[in-house]
């Protein structure tokens, strides 16, 4: 009866891990189509409430619950960083910058001296929801295949691919905001399923 009682805890566990990252998921796509930052709210609440769950001692269950939970926690990765970064970028800039039509922002132009003013605008960091997508994917892929120094990789990557836009303020500052809140978005992440499955 005890093994039966601990086989049910188990399952009851794994389910429960599933359902709540499952709900993480939907308010990260919610977050991502309405663009609403309450899904983002909820959906990181969800995440939260999911490792803490995770970071339970429990048995190993049937492999398939973490595969599954894997599969949920790269997609959450992915698609739930992007809201959790602009939430944070609005928070940290209080919506100073304004948005380009290419997905980037505006910057003024540099004047090449003192005496010449600036002569208008030009978008920066463009392309920046692709590039957080694939980020996202291989940071948690990376701590997923046991490689968390591919980390190192992927920012090296970014850094030097984005460096030439990175002369204006505002684009310095939005680059190391978005990439922190989005590392630390996709680690989380799979930390959730190092944790349920350890």
């Amino acid at each position: 009866m005890t093994t039966l009682t601990s086989h049910v805890l188990i399952y009851l566990y794994w389910v429960f891990l599933l359902l709540v990252t499952s709900g993480a998921l939907v308010g990260a796509v919610l977050a991502f189509r309405l663009q609403k930052r309450v899904y983002a709210i909820g959906s990181a609440g969800a995440l939260a409430a999911a490792l803490l769950v995770a970071a339970v001692p429990m048995p190993a269950g049937p492999s398939v619950f973490g595969i599954v939970l894997g599969m949920i926690a790269v997609g959450l990765a992915a698609i739930g960083g992007g809201p959790l970064a602009v939430l944070i970028l609005d928070l940290a800039t209080k919506n100073t910058v304004p948005p380009g039509s290419h997905g980037g922002i505006l910057v003024e132009d540099g004047a090449t001296d003192d005496t010449v003013a600036t002569s208008g605008v030009h978008e920066v960091l463009r392309g920046g929801l692709t590039i957080g997508i694939l980020e996202r994917v291989a940071v948690a892929g990376a701590i997923l295949a046991g490689f968390p120094e591919a980390l190192a990789v992927v920012v090296a990557i970014k850094g030097v691919g984005r460096f030439t836009e990175l002369s204006a303020a505002e684009a310095r500052e939005r680059f190391i905001i978005g990439t922190f809140a989005s590392l630390i978005w996709a680690c989380a992440c799979a930390a959730l399923v190092r944790l349920a499955i350890t």
